[in-house]
């Protein structure tokens, strides 16, 4: 019996390791030094409909959200993470944003395409983009709350719809499913060794404000 249950155990790893969110989330972990966890994932709902994992059902981010390892237990391990990701194969990829991570900038997705464009005609060079259908993030370089308390001290007006995900925050990263919809790169990180290279937030909070300031603000509701 101990044989047969081993067997099953091993073809649960080998299977586990063919998860493209195990794959990521190990490339994050390992490679990146990015600490990552899992985040509460989709159940069916009624229908077709598919709704938060979480008791709360008007949950404002369905599906992309820490609940149960909570976000203290992020972590580069690959131990960790491989076990994470066995059990949970499924399990949107979840970025613990400041520290030892990136941070980033997110705005509405219209709202983004359109600062991307106007880097690209500046020649700004930018680091990772995480896309979903309704909202786009930038990853810049971790910052501090008295660094950005300046920067936006400097605005005449800073739109609601423009969020910060700094120290004690969480991002979503591919190729999560989340309420919203399927997780993608708008910009993947460069792969040539080594942890993708971030930009300052102070290089792009500018043309992210200008570009938000004619985006719908989504008031304090986070809609991811």
């Amino acid at each position: 019996m101990r044989e047969i249950l081993g067997r099953r155990r091993k073809f649960s790893l080998r299977r586990g390791a063919r998860s493209p969110l195990l794959r990521a989330a190990l490339t994050c972990a390992t490679e990146w030094q990015w600490p990552v966890l899992p985040g509460i994932g989709l159940q069916p709902g009624g229908g077709r409909s598919r709704v938060c994992g979480c008791p709360d059902p008007d949950c404002v981010v369905p599906g992309g959200h820490p609940f149960d390892p909570v976000l203290l237990a992020a972590t580069t391990d690959p131990r960790m993470v491989r076990w994470w990701w066995t059990n949970r194969p499924t399990a949107p990829l979840l970025l613990a944003t400041g520290g030892r991570g990136p941070c980033a900038v997110s705005l509405p997705a219209v709202a983004g395409a359109r600062a991307l464009a106007d880097f690209d005609r500046a020649g700004v060079r930018l680091g990772p983009v995480v896309a979903t259908p309704t909202r786009w993030s930038l990853l810049v370089a971790p910052y501090s709350l008295e660094e950005l308390g300046e920067l936006l001290n400097g605005q005449d007006w800073v739109p609601s719809s423009l969020r910060f995900h700094g120290e004690g925050g969480y991002l979503v990263l591919p190729p999560s499913q989340v309420g919203a919809g399927r997780v993608r790169w708008e910009r993947a990180p460069l792969r040539r060794g080594g942890r993708p290279w971030l930009p300052e937030v102070s290089a792009v909070v500018d043309a992210l404000v200008e570009a938000s300031s004619s985006a719908p603000d989504g008031g304090s509701r986070l809609a991811y």
